[in-house]
């Protein structure tokens, strides 16, 4: 009897140690696949499934939760530059549970492919967008389009070529604008062309330093990540440095810079605008130059939150994002009927 306590007591202690072992050592050794673990796990939670679509040999990646037959209109969310469909998941915890969610990895990040510049640039990233669209039948009734900096200049340009694909849209302190007041990261990125040292890209670190610098300019409140933490998340994104200075190059380009100003007086869709006020990557002014070339358009100003607000207030934007959609009381077809 007490042989079989003892070997009780020895398979508990192991299925108890060896987890615990195991976390350390991933915590302590391979810190970016524990972060990449960690997504996994908050995507089961939430229901996100990940899948893949394809437009010819042209493969995308995206997470996705519900059905396009819900009483509300399906959301597509874009992310950031140097992001992904990940960067979503705070965002959408405070989501209705039964609201259908797409999260697609944006042209070249992650799961989706890589190709070359024409597919990077503002217009390119459109047409790739448009095509993923298809490829999963979102268009057969109007949708809800969310875009976040970069993803906010392609949604906004998006809105502006495919306006009978929507029913309303949401940007998130879009790029692509005409800048009254130039941010901390705009004024630190001409000293860096008038010294010619273009490769030291703020929002593309190479080092841990960076990363903390690169995480102050995206954040107002400090987010005081472990040093392991930091180091996974550096981890991640080394080996697609290169992919980053090359998408950034381009979309920074005279195409692209400004697309989302040469084409925001063609946006037809209700347009909901939400900044935060402490931006430090893309100054809060441009919120202003926005909703005065977009008639009737809602601005959501948030106090104390920084350019990621996806990360700092996740749930005043799924509640702000939601209450938008509830506001328009769309039907499907109005929105193709408006356009």
């Amino acid at each position: 009897m007490d042989f079989r306590v003892g070997q009780t007591l020895m398979v508990a202690a192991v299925v108890v140690v060896v987890p615990v072992v195991a976390f350390g050592a991933f915590f302590m050794f391979w810190p970016g696949a524990l972060i990449k673990a960690y997504n996994w796990y908050v995507r089961r939670r939430l229901g996100l499934l990940v899948r893949y679509s394809y437009s010819g040999s042209y493969r995308f990646c995206y997470s996705s939760r519900g059905t396009p037959q819900g009483p509300t209109p399906s959301l597509l969310l874009l992310h950031g530059f140097s992001a992904s469909k990940d960067m979503w998941l705070p965002v959408v915890k405070h989501l209705p549970r039964d609201q259908h969610v797409v999260c697609v990895d944006m042209p070249g990040h992650e799961g989706t492919c890589r190709t070359g510049a024409n597919d990077y640039s503002i217009k390119g990233q459109v047409a790739r967008i448009h095509q993923f669209v298809q490829s999963i039948g979102l268009d057969r009734r109007p949708f809800h389009l969310v875009g976040t900096s970069m993803g906010g200049n392609v949604a906004g340009v998006y809105a502006a070529t495919y306006p009978s694909s929507l029913c309303s849209i949401t940007l998130m302190c879009p790029a692509g604008l005409i800048y009254p007041k130039d941010s901390e990261f705009v004024s630190r990125l001409k000293e860096l062309e008038k010294t010619q040292q273009e490769d030291s890209i703020p929002l593309i670190p190479s080092s841990l330093p960076q990363l903390e610098d690169m995480l102050r300019l995206c954040c107002h409140n400090p987010l005081n990540l472990p040093r392991q933490v930091l180091k996974g998340l550096l981890d991640n994104r080394m080996p697609n440095n290169g992919f980053y200075k090359e998408l950034f190059m381009e979309i920074v380009e005279e195409k692209s810079r400004l697309a989302l100003q040469e084409h925001m007086h063609l946006i037809t869709s209700p347009l909901q605008i939400i900044w935060g006020r402490e931006d430090r990557v893309l100054d809060v002014s441009g919120a202003a130059v926005l909703q005065a070339a977009v008639p009737g358009s809602r601005l959501e100003l948030l106090e104390h939150c920084g350019h990621s607000v996806s990360l700092e207030r996740p749930r005043k934007a799924a509640n702000l994002i939601m209450d938008f959609i509830a506001a328009q009381g769309f039907n499907t077809g109005e929105a193709k009927k408006r356009s």
